[in-house]
């Protein structure tokens, strides 16, 4: 089993890394696999609306978030980082999964998924909430742990999330939590539990 690890801030080493890092080495410990894929600094796309993901075609763009797409089916669970700005998560992570869940979502149903976030002093808790949003419309069960998912520094000061010890034992918390799901849901599917059939989906009409 292998869990895709998403650092969403520009700082490649920086607070956001060293969350993720805590959450990893747990994951390992407790034999999962993993990776950290750091988005980097280009800009990505928003999502255009054209439809061209219709059908499973994919994203119409080809760049990251594709690549990403394509790959989904190799990983298990997702968990997803970034700083927050302005009491949210940067507009790299939210275009990144407007795409991601928008043209490739259903390559994520039934797999579980985290949010991580890092900040200076608050607007953790408005970041968190609009990542879960990503998992609870596409069918994905999200990993708690002993607080919200988060870890306090300065800009681009992992030292400084060093000094954090609950934040950084809230993130080994969500690797256990994390480990625990997916074998959870391995087992089941031994037992002959499936992940329950979607619906034909009913889209609410105003027109009538």
């Amino acid at each position: 089993m292998k869990v895709l690890l998403i650092n969403g801030s520009p700082h490649k080493n920086g607070c956001t890394n060293r969350a993720l890092e805590e959450v990893l080495q747990t994951l390992k410990k407790d034999g999962i696999d993993g990776e950290i894929l750091y988005l980097g600094t280009a800009p990505i796309a928003d999502c255009i609306a054209c439809g061209h993901c219709h059908g499973s075609k994919g994203c119409v763009f080809q760049d990251i978030v594709s690549k990403v797409g394509e790959h989904l089916e190799e990983y298990d669970g997702l968990v997803v980082g970034s700083p927050v700005y302005y009491a949210g998560p940067t507009a790299l992570v939210q275009a990144f999964l407007d795409r991601l869940f928008y043209a490739y979502g259903d390559k994520l149903v039934g797999k579980p998924g985290a949010a991580v976030l890092s900040c200076r002093r608050s607007g953790n808790t408005a970041s968190f909430d609009r990542i879960n949003k990503y998992f609870t419309i596409n069918r994905m069960p999200v990993v708690s742990s002993q607080y919200w998912n988060n870890v306090h520094g300065a800009q681009n000061s992992p030292a400084e999330v060093e000094k954090d010890e609950e934040g950084l034992q809230t993130m080994r918390v969500l690797g256990h939590e994390m480990a625990r799901l997916l074998r959870l849901i391995e087992l089941g599917k031994k037992e002959g539990i499936s992940f329950v059939p979607e619906e034909p989906r009913i889209f609410t009409n105003f027109h009538h």
